[in-house]
């Protein structure tokens, strides 16, 4: 499983849309950043502290096929990079990611 970090209107327009080139970021990235369960609250630390309104979305990795490239990031670490566009089917589950003392509370059961 791999996760994917959205603001509100980010999944909405995922939804409503049917597909995704990601956030801002990703699009000028070229690729739509993940990261795995083990990365994904510092991802969330770094890039979006504060923020409310954010969904984790989990995706099986074997759903997105050969367009998931596992490339090196921050200190060295792989992370999986989707070349392609995420489709709404691609979304195993999504769950709002809330607020407490600052910092978001994660599902515990992450894979």
């Amino acid at each position: 499983m791999i996760y994917k970090l959205f603001r509100t209107p980010e999944w909405n327009a995922l939804r409503a849309d049917g597909t995704t080139l990601g956030a801002p970021i990703d699009v000028d990235d070229g690729y739509i950043h993940f990261s795995t369960a083990d990365q994904v609250a510092e991802t969330a630390a770094k890039h979006f502290a504060g923020v409310e309104g954010l969904w984790l979305i989990a995706v099986e990795d074997a759903s997105v096929g050969d367009n998931l490239r596992w490339e090196v990031s921050r200190g060295g670490a792989e992370f999986p990079h989707l070349y392609a566009p995420l489709r709404d089917d691609q979304v195993a589950w999504a769950k709002p990611l809330p607020l407490d003392d600052g910092r978001h509370v994660f599902p515990d059961d992450l894979e």
